[in-house]
Formats: C-alpha cells, structure tokens, sequence
C-alpha cells in the first residue's frame, strides 16, 4: 500500500473544488438534493481561523477534509471525503487527524461536526476516533437524521 500524504491547499483550489464536488455528489445518492445545504465560504478554511486537507495515495488526490472556526476555542470539521477506489485504507482516519492536529496548532481545544444517520462508515470511524454525540447544532440540527459528535483536542 503506497504511503498516505496530506497537503494544504485553499478551498477553491481545482482539487480541492473536485474532491468537494464528489463528496456533494455521494451525499447527494444517500439523502437526495444537493448533498448538503449548509452555507460555506472559501475563505472560512484559510489560516488561522480554518485549514482544508487533500489525502494524496500514489500521486492521486483521493480524499479531503477541513475546519473552520466554530467560536472561539473550538473548530467545526467540513467536508470529510473519501474516493470509494481509496476507502478501507486509512484516508479518512489521517486525513481526520491532520485536521485534528491543524486545529490544535491554531489554539482550538475542542472539535466538532454534524453528520447524518445514512453515512455508517463515517459514524463508526468518528466513534472509534474518541468522538462522542453531542446536542445537534448547525444548519440541519433539527433535522430528521442528524448526529452531531464532538471531542476535546
């Protein structure tokens, strides 16, 4: 198995916007509409107050993830993705922990995110990652579905 590696790029990168357009399009399968609604700003994942990850395996951009501030201490983890050719491989779990460790090195002490009940894979890793639910916040908190998880950093 090639060796994972993690690079910062901006939001509105080329690969980034295409990995993003992919995790909108397997959102979109799984719960209908365009995947996700929640209003997002390019400029809300630029350092100091956010950071967006691209997973490379072999050369190819396979997976993604970012943060942004959510107050003052805390970072709200966006746009978590994993190609399905790269799933099974530990992407997502490092592509987790380089948002993790970007948050902390911005003074973050807390993380958190909003998921829904249709991605399992994602429930299950962010469980065994340390992360527990949480009262929903966010754009779908009062909707039908959404689990919220947070972990102290």
């Amino acid at each position: 198995m090639s060796e994972i590696e993690i690079r910062a790029v901006r939001f509105d990168a080329p690969v980034a916007q295409q990995l993003i357009h992919a995790a909108l399009t397997d959102l979109a399968v799984r719960y209908g509409g365009n995947g996700d609604d929640t209003p997002v700003d390019a400029t809300e994942f630029e350092p100091p107050d956010g950071a967006f990850l691209v997973a490379y395996l072999a050369g190819e951009p396979v997976g993604c993830g970012g943060w942004r501030s959510h107050g003052t201490d805390c970072a709200e983890v966006k746009r978590m993705y994993t190609a399905p050719t790269a799933r099974g491989r530990g992407v997502a779990r490092a592509v987790l922990t380089a948002v993790e460790r970007s948050a902390r090195e911005q003074g973050r002490k807390r993380v958190v995110l909003e998921c829904g009940d249709k991605q399992p894979e994602a429930i299950a890793m962010y469980a065994s990652a340390g992360y527990e639910r949480i009262p929903n916040f966010g754009f779908y908190k009062d909707e039908e579905g959404c689990v919220s998880f947070g972990r102290t950093l």
